[in-house]
């Protein structure tokens, strides 16, 4: 199954939320990941410009897309992003796949 990273911006009502009554997030988000089939390897509180991130594994693009939409609509986030991930196998043969193609591709010319 693929790898994504999501990382969220929580809303401030959100965040007033989690002030008054202090709570681990982590139980809901493994609850939403595994709803669509997923698995969720670790959540994250970060400081910087994003409030939490996870890696999750899911099994295609649908899936995550369907657990950040979940996201989205409950109006805890105010932002956030997935990036897809690639183990160091799949990089390899996306390196192998580049290097069998890359002689097809022109470059533009001035």
């Amino acid at each position: 199954m693929p790898f994504y990273m999501f990382e969220g911006r929580y809303s401030g009502a959100a965040f007033k939320a989690m002030i008054e009554n202090p709570q681990d997030r982590e139980a809901p988000a493994r609850a939403l990941v595994e709803s669509v089939g997923g698995t969720l390897h670790n959540v994250f509180f970060a400081m910087g410009r994003e409030d939490v991130i996870a890696i999750v594994e899911a099994p295609d693009d649908e899936a995550m897309a369907a657990g950040a939409m979940i996201l989205a609509a409950s109006g805890t986030f105010s932002g956030g992003r997935t990036t897809k991930l690639l183990t160091p196998a799949e990089a390899k043969d996306a390196m192998a796949r580049a290097g069998a193609a890359a002689g097809t591709y022109r470059p533009a010319t001035g």
